[in-house]
């Protein structure tokens, strides 16, 4: 999977999502949870990019924020729908013309059980969308439900059976077939594998990947599988506390880390060759809260590279050459 080295699909930049606090009987705002706060990054078109980092570093609220399936505070998302089309900013959009973008905007969601709705057939799940957008009705309709089963790999009478007779993998593949009914530019995939065994891990990555070359699609694929995001992935984008601290091509965050923190990730990937051993870079504490954040670099009350400047200073991003850029001040 190689990007195209056209114009991006789609840029974001300085996306923030700041949720209030309120507290008191007159429920006054008194701070904000600054969940993601100035990322900025693009998406090519046939390329995925994922976005790692521990749970609660807002990678799931940057991908949502983005879909404006929660409203950003600030920042810009432009979009082009073709190379050569001019840019529409997604966040200035009014709700209805929002509507009007959906079709090339989607998602999958990590809970496969519970993105679906119980009472209703799988088949009506995957015809609902197609249905109301008025892209195709009764025979129609059920053919291309049917065509969508088949490319996920279910057979096409499973279409009248109900989530709760499907395995966890099954029920994926129907998530996969709805995100896919109108024919979308770019699907977010919000740990779409992380709640699978693994041998079923392998089967809806395989697929992810076959899909996206037959429709020339676009990822966003958050996790925090590091194995499972090298494989799939052609960049990715290192998240910490609402931050993006380092962003690169697979081969460059793999083979050549730069920031302390994603140096720590990569070492806690389990070998299977059992002769080989890496050293293990132990992170220190807790994530600081994202409501009080620390001063300077956020990661600095962890890193044992750690000086006075990191206290006081956020550092800039540092480019590296080849697209590879990081935010440390041992790199200035």
């Amino acid at each position: 999977m190689s990007a195209n080295k056209s114009a991006p699909l789609i840029e974001v930049r300085d996306l923030r999502k700041w949720f209030p606090i309120h507290a008191g009987i007159f429920s006054r705002r008194v701070g904000e949870v600054k969940a993601v706060d100035g990322v900025s990054f693009s998406v090519g078109r046939k390329e995925t990019l994922s976005i790692v980092g521990e749970s609660g570093c807002g990678k799931t609220t940057a991908g949502r924020a983005l879909l404006r399936l929660i409203e950003p505070t600030s920042g810009s998302a432009l979009y082009r729908r073709t190379p050569d089309s001019e840019p529409v900013d997604l966040f200035q959009l009014s709700p209805s013309e929002m509507r009007a973008q959906r079709d090339d905007l989607q998602i999958i969601f990590q809970d496969p059980y519970g993105s679906l709705n119980p009472r209703i057939t799988v088949g009506n799940a995957i015809a609902e969308p197609l249905a109301v957008r008025g892209l195709a009705e009764g025979s129609e309709l059920q053919d291309r439900v049917e065509e969508l089963l088949r490319r996920v790999g279910l057979r096409p009478e499973v279409a009248n059976r109900y989530p709760h007779e499907f395995s966890g993998g099954q029920r994926q593949r129907v998530g996969i077939a709805r995100a896919l009914a109108l024919k979308p530019k770019l699907i977010v995939c919000d740990e779409a594998v992380s709640a699978l065994d693994v041998s079923i891990q392998a089967q809806v990555i395989n697929l992810l990947k076959d899909l996206q070359d037959e429709f020339n699609l676009s990822y966003i694929f958050i996790a925090h599988d590091l194995s499972v995001v090298r494989y799939i992935s052609d960049r990715v984008a290192v998240m910490y506390l609402g931050r993006l601290v380092e962003t690169g091509e697979t081969r460059q965050i793999f083979d050549d880390p730069q920031h302390p923190y994603t140096k720590a990730l990569l070492s806690a990937i389990p070998s299977p060759d059992p002769t080989k051993r890496s050293e293990l870079i132990p992170l220190t504490g807790d994530v600081p809260s994202p409501i009080n954040p620390p001063a300077g670099c956020h990661f600095h009350t962890r890193c044992s590279l750690v000086e006075d400047r990191c206290k006081e200073t956020y550092p800039e991003s540092v480019e590296l050459g080849g697209g590879h850029s990081a935010s440390c001040h041992l790199l200035s």
